[in-house]
């Protein structure tokens, strides 16, 4: 770590969890985000601002005005562009050493894969349980964690799911995709703004305390949050036995 690192990162080397050590394991760290929207937004802005090594960010679409209520990574200015591309300006203005890879495309679960494969923590930020199930099942082929956050009308989930603990559920063990619930997008059902401002700058945190080693994740817990009265529900979950994925 240079001079200009150690102080730009000198508030998080001041604390006793992370110091000079957590911070390096972070600046060594490759985290995966797909979705850079509502939760992708903030969770790329935090990643990047705290010096992950590489970030690796995955859309396949462009900003539209309806996604700047919400949407804090793009500007009016970029309507139009790729989602990704504008996540890349504006992060390479907040830290321009950031190691930024932008992939503009729609994954298949083959692809996931491959980026998972390659991955120290993904941060499942997208909006349809096909690509959810798809992340889940990856992570649990490869060994890696997966922090899953989501967030419509006034209700939030946050959950981190590690496959490398033998107690750990996965996210099929909670939402099996045999049972999957009708899909609720902010495009039909709306979305407090700083709803999902919360939860994906929550989903960075749980990244970051997973990669530097720092406090303890939300591993067997789901975290519901209702943004009407800011109450918070904390479910621990088990790992199903019968599991189609991770038994």
């Amino acid at each position: 770590m240079n001079d200009s690192q150690l102080l730009r990162y000198s508030r998080h080397i001041l604390l006793n969890e992370l110091g000079i050590e957590g911070q390096e394991k972070i600046m060594q760290s490759r985290a995966l985000v797909v979705g850079v929207g509502g939760l992708g937004s903030p969770a790329a802005l935090y990643l990047a601002s705290a010096g992950i090594g590489r970030l690796t960010l995955v859309d396949n679409d462009t900003v539209d005005l309806t996604n700047l209520q919400r949407q804090i990574i793009h500007t009016e200015a970029r309507a139009g562009q790729s989602k990704v591309e504008s996540a890349r300006q504006t992060l390479l203005a907040l830290n321009a050493e950031l190691n930024l890879v932008t992939l503009h495309e729609r994954a298949n679960a083959k692809r996931l894969a491959e980026l998972v494969a390659d991955a120290d923590v993904v941060l499942d930020c997208s909006d349809n349980f096909i690509t959810r199930h798809a992340l889940n099942q990856a992570c649990v082929q490869h060994g890696v964690p997966l922090v899953s956050g989501a967030a419509v009308r006034f209700d939030g989930q946050l959950a981190v799911y590690d496959a490398r603990q033998s107690e750990s559920p996965c996210y099929a063990c909670v939402f099996p995709p045999d049972a999957a619930p009708e899909e609720t997008r902010c495009a039909t059902m709306g979305v407090f703004a700083p709803l999902v401002g919360i939860m994906g700058s929550m989903q960075a945190a749980e990244a970051l305390k997973i990669v530097s080693g720092a406090g303890k994740p939300a591993i067997g817990r789901l975290l519901m949050l209702d943004g009407r009265t800011l109450e918070w529900s904390d479910i621990r979950i088990r790992r199903n036995p019968h599991c189609t994925i991770c038994a």
